[in-house]
């Protein structure tokens, strides 16, 4: 069945009214999914308003609408999210990078030399955006990240590709299982730490995004209490564990690794002041 013919104009606007509800930024994702989509730039779609739709495009567009309108993340229907300025492949196989986690990777960065060789290793790196940050700041480095996924890890290795370091060494591995015998100057992750019943656990991250990135079990603190157990194992001396949790898992965070032997323990605030990064030192 064909499709009433529609302009650019004309599509934006029903489309944003559409979106209305669904998205907090209807205007910008109906742009970018018309770019997407058409390849129309978003400039050009306000220059040349006029310019109708083809059929195919306009089928297209439907379907991406839809999905956007059911609460699907913009990043899985483009297949794209920026992270550290790196545009990265994304799917469902992976959690969305979030800005939030940059913390993480200037965490890294303060601990990781410019100019000297150091090893580095980021676990469950999912798209692989924070080990990919890592490696292209720190030429240096030799970094290895881990995933249990086979899935994740492709996309993690695509994106290597795009981004063209060659200082980053993929592996799969549940957590350090694969790593026997290493031992790394810093241990960076950000494992899953929401509790399986937190009632502000948004349902379109339980719907779309993979539940074992995102949900760690009863207390949503199992995967770090897993990390900072084993992590003494492979930090060299010396060594810093630095860990993402979540906006109010700081004091327990905190405890876990003191527990654990370390020292040091500190953590970090993002630019909305939750404490989002906790470290500490293995000596």
């Amino acid at each position: 069945m064909s499709l009433t013919p529609l302009s650019v104009g004309n599509w934006l606007k029903s489309t944003v009214a559409r979106l209305q509800g669904a998205s907090e930024s209807p205007q910008l994702d109906a742009e970018i999914l018309l770019h997407t989509i058409t390849g129309i730039p978003r400039a050009m779609a306000y220059a040349r308003p006029e310019q109708l739709l083809t059929q195919e495009q306009l089928e297209d567009l439907q379907l991406v609408i839809n999905r956007r309108v059911t609460g699907e993340p913009m990043a899985y229907i483009t297949g794209m999210q920026e992270f550290w300025s790196m545009p990265l492949k994304v799917s469902r196989a992976v959690l969305i990078p979030r800005p939030e986690t940059e913390l993480l990777v200037e965490r890294a960065l303060e601990l990781i030399p410019l100019e000297e060789s150091s090893r580095v290793l980021d676990l469950g790196t999912g798209s692989g955006a924070v080990a990919l940050a890592i490696a292209l700041a720190r030429p240096h480095a030799k970094v290895t990240a881990v995933d249990v996924s086979h899935d994740a890890l492709k996309i993690a290795r695509d994106n290597l590709h795009s981004v063209g370091v060659h200082n980053l060494d993929l592996r799969l591995s549940d957590w350090f299982s694969a790593l026997a015998g290493r031992t790394f100057d810093v241990i960076v992750g950000n494992p899953p730490y929401v509790a399986a019943n937190d009632p502000d656990l948004s349902p379109h991250v339980v719907e779309f995004e993979p539940g074992n990135a995102v949900v760690a079990g009863p207390t949503g603190l199992e995967a770090v209490e897993r990390i900072t157990a084993a992590a003494p194992l492979y930090l060299s001396g010396s060594g810093t564990l630095a860990l993402e949790h979540g906006w109010r898992q700081a004091e327990d965070v905190r405890a876990l690794l003191v527990r654990a032997g370390f020292s040091r323990v500190r953590s970090h605030r993002d630019l909305a002041g939750h404490e989002r990064v906790t470290e500490g030192r293995w000596e």
